[in-house]
């Protein structure tokens, strides 16, 4: 290993997608409180940092990085979930990429950190995101020491790990780190997937003490033997939005195993969002006994219903929410989509257990309504009275936006007869491009009502794509 200032340096790359899904989940789960100094210390124990940034510039590793295999052999034994597509192996699981993300884990919690379209466990940004989605489940606050240990066992369970990556975390905090060139980070093989022994880093107070991890001065070791150093690989399945708890040790032989008796409403059981944004309140379920203690460990299935564009952070329709301690279970993030209207959210626990419904509904970003409703009316030869409109945004004045008024067939062709605005220089025209003032609002200019009698149409449209068609009748 080398000095600490060796030690204190990040590759470039590497440091950028942390700092990078720190930024997205601050946005997407503000309430975690994910520090990018935490996926730092996960990823110098699991990869070292990628092999020591050894990565093309999109973030991508040069050569895979691979876990051992989960043959049962001193590690847990997984049998093939990917037919070898992320990690090669076809008879046995292996932990992938800088974050060590099993592949049957990485089909659940892949994320796409880069915005590249693709979710790549070889890729350090999409790597770095996942491991921050998985840590920040079931409405952790990592800012909670007891929060922040429960997220570290999750990603491994061991006691030693746990110890590891906290003296990391806190060698960051305390002194921040340099970005250092890509291929040129701390030593890369020492790394938790059973290569090497990870080890904590130099003690920052210059009394030449080792790091905290470690009372025969040798620091954390590489996991208890029964897990693999890496996440999701203890042979369970996370499963949905939030990993598996550990075991606390605290379960008495021959005591039942408790069961779930009902679902009870834990948040509002209605919602409602914008299209393109994501829903602010996320349905919560507490899984209960028939005396109304809670449930750890259970899955909750939550899955969206209706004819709906909405999708839960991800893709799916569909999530497998593991019930922490207190029995409470948490929906992932619900995308509204581009469709309007109302749909539902059903949180089920298996048979015998009634399900939870939550309500659900997408309003239009964009509105555009007319102010007045007085019909539009003029003589052959007039002028129409004043028409106005509004145009909105997420429920307030959509300000300094395009608006078009032309008037139209019934096919949506522009006519060139009937009535019809003018120019600077007096001439008729029969489409104009228009802006709304501060408060929202389109004044349309002078409408000239034409010499020929009927009813005409006239049509309003935003920039994206909301219309209004107003009829105008010519007597």
């Amino acid at each position: 290993m080398g000095d600490e200032a060796d030690e204190s340096g990040i590759p470039a790359t590497v440091l950028d997608a942390y700092k990078r899904a720190e930024s997205r989940l601050a946005r997407s789960s503000p309430g975690c409180n994910l520090e990018w100094e935490l996926l730092a210390a996960i990823g110098r124990v699991e990869s070292g940092h990628a092999r020591g940034g050894d990565v093309t510039s999109d973030g991508t590793t040069h050569n895979p990085i691979l876990g051992p295999v989960l043959n049962g052999n001193g590690f847990a034994n997984i049998t093939d979930t990917d037919g070898g597509e992320y990690d090669g192996d076809t008879s046995h699981d292996r932990a992938v990429g800088p974050m060590q993300f099993i592949p049957s884990t990485w089909a659940t919690w892949g994320s796409d950190g880069n915005d590249d379209g693709e979710r790549d466990p070889d890729n350090v940004y999409d790597a770095a995101l996942a491991a921050g989605r998985y840590l920040c489940a079931g409405g952790r606050d990592l800012s909670s020491q007891a929060d922040l240990e429960a997220a570290i066992l999750g990603y491994n369970q061991s006691e030693s790990y746990l110890r590891t990556v906290l003296t990391w975390y806190d060698f960051y905090k305390e002194g921040g780190a340099d970005p250092v060139p890509d291929g040129s980070g701390a030593d890369p093989g020492d790394r938790s997937d059973g290569i090497s022994t990870p080890t904590p880093p130099p003690d920052r107070s210059g009394n030449g003490k080792p790091g905290k991890d470690g009372e025969d001065g040798k620091g954390g070791g590489k996991g208890d033997g029964n897990v693999d150093g890496n996440v999701g690989g203890d042979g369970k399945d996370p499963g949905g939005e939030e990993p598996s708890p550990p075991d606390d040790g605290d379960d008495t032989p021959g005591e039942p195993v408790p069961t779930i008796a009902d679902l009870r409403v834990a948040s509002a059981q209605s919602s409602t969002a914008y299209t393109g944004a994501d829903f602010a309140e996320r349905p919560k379920v507490r899984a209960v006994t028939s005396r109304g203690a809670g449930v750890s460990a259970k899955t909750v299935t939550f899955s969206i219903q209706g004819q709906t564009g909405a999708v839960f952070d991800g893709g799916g329709k569909t999530a497998s929410v593991t019930t922490n301690s207190s029995g409470y279970a948490t929906a992932p993030v619900v995308g509204a989509g581009k469709l309007t209207g109302e749909f539902t959210i059903r949180a089920t626990a298996g048979s015998g257990v009634s399900p939870v419904d939550f309500a659900a509904e997408v309003e239009a970003s964009y509105g555009l309504a007319r102010m007045g409703d007085a019909a539009l009316t003029a003589a052959a030869g007039g002028e129409f009275g004043a028409v106005e409109a509004k145009v909105t945004y997420r429920g307030g004045p959509a300000v300094k936006a395009p608006v078009t008024a032309a008037m139209v067939t019934e096919a949506g062709e522009q006519n060139d007869k009937g009535p019809y605005f003018t120019d600077a220089d007096g001439n008729p025209v029969r489409k104009l491009n228009l802006t709304t003032a501060d408060d929202g609002t389109v004044a349309l200019p002078t409408i000239h009502a034409g010499d020929a009698a009927g009813t005409f149409l006239l049509l309003l449209t935003t920039n994206e794509g909301v219309t209004l068609t107003l009829e105008l009748t010519v007597e």
